[in-house]
């Protein structure tokens, strides 16, 4: 009986400590464009623990491109991801900045219905995006203008939302074109559409997979947003050096067939940043191929735009420490 009476009252102190644990991990809100590779270091931190080491809950929240930058902006989401929509804010003049970048080329692909040789064939047409200035947005408005069309004037660009909802209005013949993120470029494909553009062989810049914080916190909670770095950081780490424990995650949070998985692994994996920052020379070349397309008010630099100095410290402290992504 004492043997049992001293059980339960170590399950109970188990128990309670269980809970003051809980009890004491920040919730923290991030908006996401999608589940897929794009956040796959957000969604291994969240697998493997590292923002629990943190002492962090985070919630992904996938929302449409815009639509998470004005989350971001109201103060209903503590970090984003939408690159694009992020930048095309700073310009308007929202104090947000880039903390931390997984990805520094497009995953995206234009695809159009099976009769279009040419992007000069798309003439009239209409083509479908996540957001009107999104990052595909921006990218697909560069491309028609180095073809000599306008977007809006020589063709119809439609907001549609989520990237899955752009898939299907394409083989739906809602749109006639559309820009395609994975693992839709794969079932477009095979659906008989014709790729006009992959954006991985382009020579665009595009950030992805980004995490963009509000000016206020950086200022006023700096070491809430080195947590939630540092946990995103060591997800980088594990994407990057460890397939075969990727892969599993990268299922559990998509609806992809096993058989894609390993091919949009090793299709993305090459353009994956090596520390979660990117170069000031691509920097400056992101907002160049912006500024194209948009007209800001104000004068824009780069470091009014990135802030990459938590990644680095981040980075720095797990390199000294020997920090390596167990299995």
């Amino acid at each position: 009986m004492r043997a049992r009476s001293k059980l339960n009252i170590l399950i109970s102190f188990l128990a309670v400590v269980g809970l003051f644990a809980t009890a004491e991990a920040i919730t923290v809100r991030v908006a996401v464009p999608t589940l897929s590779m794009v956040v796959i270091a957000f969604t291994a931190a969240k697998e493997k623990g590292y923002y629990r080491d943190e002492g962090l809950d985070v919630d992904l929240v996938v929302m449409r491109d815009t639509l998470g930058i004005s989350a971001l902006i109201g103060g209903n989401t503590d970090f984003a991801s939408m690159s694009g929509a992020g930048l095309t804010a700073i310009l308007g003049g929202m104090p947000l900045r880039f903390a931390y970048t997984s990805f520094y080329r497009p995953m995206f692909w234009l695809y159009g219905k099976p009769e279009f040789q040419d992007i000069k064939a798309l003439k009239g047409k209409r083509i479908g995006v996540t957001g009107l200035g999104s990052g595909p947005d921006n990218l697909l408005r560069e491309t028609l203008k180095r073809n000599g069309l306008e977007g809006g004037r020589d063709v119809t660009i439609l907001a549609l939302g989520l990237p899955s909802t752009v898939a299907t209005a394409l083989r739906t013949g809602t749109v006639d074109a559309g820009m395609i993120s994975p693992p839709f470029n794969f079932i477009v494909k095979d659906a008989g559409f014709r790729e006009l553009v992959s954006y991985l062989k382009e020579d665009f810049v595009e950030l992805q997979g980004s995490i963009l914080a509000n000016d206020k916190l950086l200022q006023t909670d700096p070491a809430l947003v080195e947590k939630f770095v540092r946990g995103t950081m060591k997800g980088l780490r594990y994407a990057r050096e460890n397939k075969a424990g990727t892969i599993p995650i990268l299922l559990r949070y998509m609806k992809l067939k096993e058989e894609l998985a390993g091919p949009y692994y090793d299709q993305v994996r090459p353009i994956m940043t090596t520390d979660g920052t990117v170069s000031v020379e691509l920097q400056k070349k992101y907002l160049d191929q912006a500024l194209k397309v948009l007209a800001p008010k104000e004068p824009a630099a780069v470091e009014k735009i990135f802030n990459y100095s938590l990644a680095r410290k981040v980075n720095a402290e797990l390199d000294a420490a020997g920090w390596k992504p167990g299995k």
